[in-house]
């Protein structure tokens, strides 16, 4: 049986970050679903079709070939059963994001129970996409925050 994972999150937009989860868990699992999801909480601001073609060719750079890349408007917990999916992986950057994915994974596991969940720590815990929106939107240089197919989607 394949270890098959997922990575979710808005990736509004995908960030450095998110790329170092992406590579640990690229090491670890057989394959890995990169899955932009649809947070009711937040609306978008980048286009979730072109940071779904930018994750794309992130990955193609640093020659991953074992991570997918889609854009999923469901409930991510339904998503894993029906693809089969046994691990969700999550970055965490202090107690405040653990405390947050914990309550989301009970919830999750209502709809999946079998599903495990992998933390990783982040990095660098000062970046996150809320933050170089932020930059972004007045103007500051986040080319070192991003992936250079990011960056360059940012500027169009």
């Amino acid at each position: 049986m394949p270890n098959i994972a997922i990575y979710p999150g808005s990736f509004d937009p995908f960030t450095n970050g998110h790329l170092d989860i992406v590579l640990k868990s690229a090491k670890l699992f057989d394959q890995v679903h990169i899955v932009i999801g649809a947070n009711t909480e937040k609306k978008r601001s980048y286009d979730a079709e072109k940071m779904r073609s930018a994750i794309e060719k992130t990955l193609a750079e640093h020659g991953i070939t074992n991570c997918d890349v889609c854009v999923h408007e469901g409930l991510i917990a339904q998503y894993t059963v029906d693809n089969k999916i046994g691990y969700m992986i999550r970055g965490l950057r202090n107690n405040l994001d653990y405390n947050y994915e914990e309550n989301i994974a009970e919830i999750n596991k209502l709809i999946d129970p079998k599903l495990e969940y992998i933390y990783f720590r982040a990095e660098n815990v000062a970046v996150s996409s809320s933050m170089v929106k932020e930059l972004n939107s007045f103007g500051h240089d986040v080319s070192s925050f991003v992936p250079k197919a990011v960056w360059d989607m940012l500027q169009e």
